[in-house]
């Protein structure tokens, strides 16, 4: 065994037994897989700018499939025309019960309008917040799942993961919904909407301050950059670049737990800089 060899394998008995650790301390019961949903595909609705395009240009093909939204999708009027089977939020500023942020209480109050059957997955810590939130619409079924970050040997994080104990590293919404999307049984997901083109938005102003301004399919309004300016005001660019590196490389983790559960993940996203994933219009 080379260097190189034994400095994997002790990187990944590290990463193991801290992800056992983080486990141990950080995740409860979550809610079960759902059987196998045999020919039905998923298509997860990322926000980025393509999706615009994708529901513009292929609205058939996308209401021919179940869909998954996330974030801020709610507040879209196509939110409403598309009636998504599923919803993930994952991002603490949604459950903060932050009065200063117009458009989190606005999500929350389109989220209660919802006339049709959906599933609102969201981390297990939050959902006892949430049920204050939709307790009033049957429609709105609650589902939780664990964000604690798995890294290390294969063979234990897919065990984890399987008992849904945790995922790769969630760095962005897109990873704990594909997560959902396999946990709820399906064996085709496509991708739609995960531009991830964030290094082409990223700069430095004057003062050394990072600028991240990412666009979305609808057009932010101030009070969202704002937010985004003040989460970004602490960091430095190695930060934001190391933050990016994580969630590219989880895709490669999920890539990988994907195919041992026979599943098939196809990123349909013109541009996408996610490369984990096979590619198709």
């Amino acid at each position: 065994m080379n260097f190189d060899s034994i400095q994997n394998t002790l990187g990944n008995f590290t990463s193991t037994i801290g992800s056992l650790v983080k486990v141990a301390l950080m995740s409860r019961g979550t809610s079960a897989k759902s059987p196998v949903k045999e020919g039905r595909g998923l298509v997860i609705m990322g926000n980025g700018p393509s999706l615009r395009n994708t529901i513009d240009n292929d609205y058939d093909w996308l209401c021919s499939h179940d869909l998954l939204a996330v974030n801020f999708a709610a507040n879209t009027p196509d939110f409403f025309r598309l009636r998504p089977q599923y919803y993930v939020l994952a991002d603490g500023h949604f459950f903060s019960g932050n009065a200063s942020d117009p458009n989190v209480a606005r999500l929350w109050g389109e989220i209660e309008k919802i006339s049709w059957e959906m599933t609102l997955w969201v981390p297990r810590k939050a959902i006892h917040l949430v049920k204050a939130f939709v307790l009033n619409n049957r429609n709105i079924k609650l589902k939780s799942f664990n964000l604690t970050p798995l890294e290390g040997f294969k063979g234990v994080t897919h065990f984890l993961i399987d008992a849904g104990l945790g995922m790769p590293r969630p760095r962005n919404v897109m990873i704990p919904a594909i997560m959902v999307g396999i946990r709820e049984g399906y064996r085709k997901i496509y991708l739609c909407g995960a531009d991830h083109t964030w290094t082409q938005t990223l700069s430095i102003d004057d003062e050394n301050f990072v600028v991240s301004v990412q666009p979305h399919f609808y057009k932010d309004n101030d009070k969202e950059y704002e937010r985004v300016r003040s989460a970004y005001s602490g960091l430095h660019l190695h930060d934001v670049l190391g933050s990016m590196t994580i969630a590219f490389r989880s895709y490669w983790q999920i890539a990988d737990y994907a195919r041992s559960k026979g599943v098939e993940i196809i990123n349909a996203t013109p541009g996408s800089m996610i490369d984990a994933f096979p590619r198709r219009k």
